[in-house]
This record gives C-alpha cells, sequence and structure tokens, in this order.
C-alpha cells in the first residue's frame, strides 16, 4: 500500500491532456504533427527536475530516461513505456477536462456540449466507479486518457520512486513514443540507446485488465484499373473504376467478417479509405485476427470476393496487395513467462485479481515483442476511448501507478 504517498497522477493528467498532441495518418514526416513534441519537452523537463539525469527528447519526438539500479543485485532492464499522441478519429484541440469529484452513479451531462452525455446505460463501466473521481472532458473533444492516463502513471511512478529511494529496484527505462495511434509509434525507436531487457506498455483500459494478446495485423490495398472512354460515346465501352470499387464495398458480408458484427477472438476485414477516378480507383482495407496463420486466409477470400466483381466488367483490371502491420505479442511473451507471472504478482500486492483479456486492437509492445522487447500492457482505466464521451478514474490511475510500484519490487525481489 502507498499510504504515504500523495499521489499526483491526476494533476499530471489533467494538465498533459491540454496539450494537443494529436497524430495525422496523412503525413509524411516523422512525427506527424510536429505539435506531439510539445508533450515530449514537457515530460523530459519534468523527469530532468525529479533528478532523473539522463531524461531528454531525441530528434523524432521520442522521450528516453533511466532511472538507476539502487540493489546490488543482477536484476533484468525494465522499461515502461506510453505513448503521447492521441487519435485522429475526435478533435484533441482545446481540450477541457473535468474532475467529477465523488461521482454519484448519474448521467454526466458535459456542458459545452449537452448532446455528449457519459452515462452508465451506455458505459456501464461507471456503475462500478460509483464514489470515486472521474475526468471527462467539456463536450467538443476527446479527453486525451489515450495515452496520457499511461504517460501520467509512469511519471508518477517515476515520483515516486525517486522520492523513496531505500524501496530496491534494479534499472528501469521510461519511453514515451510518438505516432502510436497511427501504426508508427516505434517506426524510429532506438533499441540500442533504449537498453532494455522486458518492457510493459501503459495502454490498456479496465482496472484489473493485463493484455498479453493483440490481434495480428495487415493492411490491403485493391487497386482498380477501368476502362475509361468519353462519356458521351461510353456504351458497351467504359468501365468505372469507382463504380466497381462501389461494387466490391457492396459484395462485402453484412452480417460478419466485419468490426461491427463481430467480438471476442472473431477476426475481420475492414474498409478503412476509398478514393479515385473513373479510370483508377484504390480501397484501403484492414485485416485482423488473433491466428496469424488465419490474416493470409481473409485476404484469400477478399481478394476472390473483388476479382468475382472485376471480372463482370469487360477490360477492368484489378491489383491486390498485402503488407505487414503487426503480429499478435503472445507470440513473443508466451517464449517469457515470468513477464506476465511478475506482473500478475503485483496486481495481487495491489489487492487486484489479474483479468487477462486478448486486444482487439494492436499497441506499440506488438511491435516492441517482435523487435525483441516482450511488452504486454497493464491497465490505465481510460475508456470510452477515441470519443467525445472518453473518461477515467483517479483510482483507477493511482491504482495502476501502485502496480508499477510493486511491479519493479517484484523484478528486485525475483533475481
Amino acid at each position: 500500500m502507498m499510504t504515504d504517498y500523495v499521489f499526483t497522477v491526476a494533476e499530471r493528467f489533467m494538465r498533459y491532456v491540454q496539450i494537443d498532441t494529436q497524430s495525422d495518418p496523412a503525413s509524411k514526416t516523422f512525427p506527424s504533427t510536429e505539435k506531439q513534441k510539445n508533450l515530449s519537452h514537457l515530460l523530459a523537463a519534468e523527469l530532468l527536475a525529479a533528478g532523473i539525469a539522463d531524461a531528454h527528447v531525441d530528434e523524432h519526438g521520442y522521450v528516453y530516461a533511466t532511472i538507476p539500479a539502487n540493489t546490488p543485485k543482477t536484476v533484468p532492464v525494465v522499461c515502461f513505456c506510453s505513448h503521447v499522441d492521441t487519435a485522429p478519429d475526435c478533435s484533441g484541440t482545446g481540450v477541457k477536462p473535468i474532475l467529477h469529484n465523488n461521482y454519484n452513479g448519474r448521467d454526466i451531462v458535459l456542458p459545452d456540449d449537452t448532446t455528449q452525455v457519459v452515462s452508465p446505460n451506455k458505459h456501464p463501466y461507471l456503475l462500478q466507479k460509483i464514489g470515486e473521481d472521474i475526468i471527462t472532458a467539456s463536450g467538443t473533444t476527446l479527453l486525451g486518457a489515450d495515452d496520457k492516463a499511461g504517460v501520467a502513471i509512469i511519471m508518477d511512478m517515476a515520483n515516486y520512486l525517486v522520492s523513496h529511494p531505500h524501496l530496491q529496484h534494479g534499472e528501469i527505462k521510461i519511453l514515451f513514443t510518438p505516432d502510436e495511434e497511427v501504426g508508427h509509434g516505434t517506426e524510429k525507436l532506438d533499441m540500442q540507446k533504449l537498453g532494455a531487457d522486458f518492457a510493459y506498455t501503459l495502454d490498456g483500459g479496465e482496472l484489473g485488465t493485463f493484455e498479453d494478446e493483440t490481434f495480428s495485423a495487415d493492411g490491403a490495398r485493391i487497386t482498380i484499373h477501368g476502362v475509361i472512354v468519353h462519356p458521351g460515346y461510353a456504351k458497351g465501352k467504359l468501365a468505372n473504376a469507382i463504380k466497381i470499387a462501389g461494387e466490391i464495398l457492396a459484395a462485402l458480408p453484412t452480417s460478419e467478417w466485419s468490426p461491427e458484427t463481430t467480438e471476442g477472438r472473431q477476426g475481420f476485414v475492414h474498409p478503412v479509405a476509398v478514393g479515385g477516378l473513373a479510370e483508377q480507383a484504390t480501397i484501403e482495407f484492414i485485416v485482423r485476427d488473433f491466428d496469424t496463420a488465419n490474416l493470409a486466409h481473409h485476404e484469400a477470400r477478399l481478394k476472390a470476393v473483388a476479382e468475382t466483381v472485376v471480372q463482370r466488367h469487360a477490360g477492368a483490371t484489378m491489383v491486390f496487395e498485402v503488407h505487414e502491420q503487426y503480429r499478435n505479442m503472445k507470440e513473443v511473451v508466451d517464449k517469457h513467462p515470468h513477464v506476465a507471472a511478475y506482473a500478475t504478482e503485483a496486481y495481487q500486492r495491489a489487492g487486484l485479481a489479474v483479468k487477462k483479456e486478448p486486444i482487439r486492437g494492436g499497441t506499440d509492445g506488438s511491435r516492441l515483442s517482435f523487435m525483441g522487447l516482450p511488452a504486454p500492457n497493464i491497465f490505465t482505466g481510460m475508456q470510452a476511448i477515441h470519443s467525445k464521451q472518453e473518461f477515467v478514474s483517479v483510482q483507477d490511475m493511482q491504482k495502476a501507478v501502485e502496480v508499477l510500484v510493486n511491479l519493479v519490487q517484484v523484478w528486485e525481489q525475483s533475481s
């Protein structure tokens, strides 16, 4: 228990979310938006002020920092990682965080847009938070708990360890990444400089959840080449690539195989962008499954659907391309069972039962794991992410800080 400690996580979180760090999937730069570095520089400055001497921001916007070991034991180097960017799905400009003390179980009407109501009818997790302190945005933006809750938790952990030097631990690395929300969070990461053996991301949801399994993910692109002629003389000749693209989309199943019709461990294929002209059009898809081998089956099915449509249009052709995005971290994490076992012990010391569940998505940990750094995911409390109704419990964030403090002790004591 951390009864002697005044947590700083809520105050930090409410400051951090007011800094616009939205990433941009259309950008060709890295990071995709320069404004992400505003938070990165603030975090590095706060770590330096706390006495963490090597904290710095590199040219790409990554924050690296080291809390030195204070034990004579040889302990593996453990990294804690969160991302500074917020999702492009909803505005992150002008976030106004609101603290709702002693939540009473009723609807929370957001003041800047009263049509936005954070209700336990829609978000039943709120019913578990009665009496706790809830932070929301004001109704016109997302909150940014994904993943500034994780950032604030790691920062508060660092503050605790620096202010409690008697607590023994091995060397600890802190890493804050840009561009996770647009799939590039580890693209420019210097693994040698990071110098960690194992890692945990702080990018999870409900209190007590622990995630060591993600989707495996590919991207697929269908490029349709039509037959273009003057529309005034097109009878029997024109093959409009835009219309063919529309037919392919219409041919996709409506009762299965899509995000809106799947749950649990079911995979899906999801169109995310379409565009072009009558001569050439492109459809972009994401392909997801927990079993990596199933990705090829999904892709073959998608290709067959598209080919059937294209073949109905004389002269039209298509190109089908697939590129790897990330893979299920479980393939790596399961080879290092002590990483999850130590986390389980840390949860239990905090009075929590571990709730293991797969992530229907990916984290920086997916890529880190396949870069040689096994990295399962720890809860932050964030809910309704990427939306104007996003919220987080202060007590959930505080409990995550306690778990991390426990976790560094478990690693030291088990070495």
